[in-house]
């Protein structure tokens, strides 16, 4: 089927109608997981639609969604497109200015609502958005403080009798690949976000290019841990709905661990910190272990790895190899795929480039990791790792019908049925994203080897210069030193200096059981982070960690924060991308005492 006779709404209505009591969507109540069926999913969604067009919902109407992640987001997304409306999602981290300009330049009518923080906000600049008519509040136990443009969502349901089915089926026959499904905000880290227009000839291309590349079925079962307000999660899920597969949606993160362990996932989209973090800590444990288990730890990664090597080269192993993999699967691996649920078929990965070692050490304990590289402008995904012959410092070859070439500047060029339609109100930025020939100028540096691996090196409009004329990429610096276990954040100071620095927030809780175990002596984490000792470790694990990059690439001095870089903050996007002009702005003082007067400025 071309992508051209698929609509995304008519085959989860498919799904729907022939799910039956299986289960689609799963959330946890107190302390139980429930379970919603794919046919009282169909059955919500129609109620949802029909109360939207209760509430006088249009055509190409924009409704915005305000909440973590749980199945109601899911529902009221899907009830929109059903009614043709544009669904704009809001980060729930936003604070409430930075969702009062989405609201106002999108034109939103109704803002639906997952928790108090978030209503209250919605509450605040309820009054500066004209054209906002309604507040739903998804979760029970909202309280509405008495506000007349508030509702419940029994409430809002309610209110959207049979009496507008009649209307809902028009809509449904109308409904055609050239409407916008969705207005995604791009989270800024240079000037106000743009919305993005994406059309479900967008997602319809996506979706079936997907089917070339994975194996998805209804037994499946996704952990829905990102925030479904960014694109990778939200077409991860479609593509995981279109398949009659199931979500279970995590609504604090924070308790991602636990619910791996109740949940048992197949599959689970994550960035790269994810990954970092699961890499730190299993290595962490290790270094605390006896001698005879490090030695046994190395050796059944090592065999994994050969393992996955005879996988990706589509070669048989020898028996010996065989015979070993099945003691060191036994000993070790599935022990540490246990950490995942001891279930994951395969974990889709975005958001930023994930380290070689990191990517080699999944895939060798039998963690099928699918690195891809993407944006919002082009539905997600624009490559993946293959299962076979994928280069694991690369970000995988091109998906189905997706025109990657290098341009000027060695910067990424796409062009396919995947590229957003132009930025919302915002004509003169659509057109300079866009070159002569209609490829999509990612912004992003990298090259392509012969074999059709696409390399990134780093963000265009990130690199820097120093004042000796070398550029730096920050984020290649970034990910080389970030992955160690003792490393939360670092943010790379270079642009128009002699040298490369760093700030470093240390991740404490690394931090602090090892100033226990030395007797450190410390008031607070300022002091911590100011001890000698302190100082002299992350002195030596920097210089470790460092080692492959060139000379003028390397961090000659660094500062410890005692504080994270945050959203709330300012220092952080909600993707959780470093705002460098607010991390430089801040941190001046500690960024100065780095380099002598003579080192400031070029």
């Amino acid at each position: 089927m071309a992508y051209l006779d698929f609509h995304i709404v008519s085959r989860i209505r498919e799904q729907a109608a022939k799910g039956g009591e299986r289960v689609a969507l799963q959330h946890k109540v107190d302390k139980t997981w429930q379970a919603i069926s794919w046919k009282s999913f169909g059955i919500q969604i129609d109620e949802a639609s029909r109360a939207l067009l209760a509430y006088g919902i249009d055509v190409q109407d924009k409704i915005g969604i305000f909440s973590s992640n749980m199945p109601r987001w899911t529902i009221t997304d899907f009830a929109a497109m059903q009614v043709r409306a544009v669904t704009v999602p809001i980060y729930p981290t936003n604070t409430a200015e930075q969702s009062a300009y989405i609201l106002q330049n999108a034109d939103v009518k109704i803002l639906f609502v997952g928790e108090q923080a978030q209503y209250d906000a919605a509450l605040d600049i309820f009054q500066q958005c004209p054209q906002l008519e309604w507040l739903v509040a998804m979760s029970d136990d909202i309280d509405l403080q008495g506000a007349p443009f508030a509702v419940h969502w029994a409430d809002f349901t309610a209110r959207g009798s049979d009496n507008y089915q009649a209307e809902l089926d028009s809509r449904l026959s109308q409904a055609n690949l050239h409407d916008l499904f969705t207005l995604i905000y791009t989270s800024g880290t240079t000037g106000q976000p743009k919305g993005v227009m994406l059309d479900y000839a967008n997602i319809a291309a996506q979706l079936q290019g997907h089917d070339q590349r994975l194996q998805l079925g209804e037994q499946d079962v996704s952990l829905c841990f990102l925030p479904l307000s960014h694109v990778f999660e939200r077409a991860w899920s479609f593509y995981v709905l279109y398949r009659g597969a199931s979500i279970s949606y995590l609504q604090d993160t924070r308790l991602v661990r636990e619910a791996l362990t109740e949940v048992k996932p197949t599959v689970m989209s994550a960035v790269p910190r994810f990954y970092e973090k699961v890499f730190s800590a299993i290595h962490e444990k290790v270094s605390k272990a006896p001698v005879h288990k490090k030695v046994l730890f190395t050796w059944a990664v090592n065999m994994g790895a050969k393992m996955a090597a005879c996988h990706q080269q589509n070669t048989k192993p020898s028996w010996l190899l065989a015979r070993s993999y099945q003691v060191a699967d036994k000993l070790v691996l599935s022990k540490m795929r246990a950490l995942l649920g001891g279930r994951i078929n395969f974990m889709p990965c975005g958001g930023a480039k994930l380290d070689e070692t990191i990517g080699r050490f999944f895939h060798a304990i039998g963690v099928n990791v699918k690195l891809g590289y993407g944006m919002t402008e082009t539905t997600a995904t624009v490559s993946c790792w293959d299962d076979k012959c994928f280069n694991p410092d690369s970000i995988g070859m091109s998906m189905p019908g997706a025109q990657v070439k290098i341009g000027e500047n060695n910067e990424i060029l796409v062009r396919g049925p995947m590229v957003m339609r132009g930025y919302y109100k915002m004509p003169e930025e659509t057109a300079n994203t866009f070159d002569e020939h209609g490829f999509l100028k990612t912004g992003d540096a990298g090259y392509i080897d012969e074999n059709g691996n696409l390399f990134i090196t780093d963000r265009i409009k990130e690199l820097m210069k120093t004042s000796g004329g070398k550029y730096i990429a920050p984020q290649m610096i970034e990910g080389a030193i970030g992955k160690d276990h003792f490393i939360e954040q670092i943010a790379i100071i270079a642009d128009t200096r002699k040298f490369v620095s760093a700030l470093i927030v240390p991740c404490f809780d690394s931090l602090e059981e090892y100033a226990k175990e030395l007797n450190i002596k410390y008031h607070d984490r300022l002091e911590l982070v100011k001890h000698h000792q302190v100082v002299a470790m992350f002195e030596k694990r920097v210089e470790e960690l460092q080692q492959g990059l060139a000379k003028f690439e390397q961090v000659k001095k660094f500062k410890l924060l005692p504080k994270a870089f945050s959203m709330d903050d300012g220092e952080l996007t909600p993707t959780l991308k470093l705002r460098r002009k607010v991390i430089n702005n801040k941190y001046q003082q500690e960024i100065d005492e780095m380099y002598d007067d003579k080192d400031k400025k070029a």
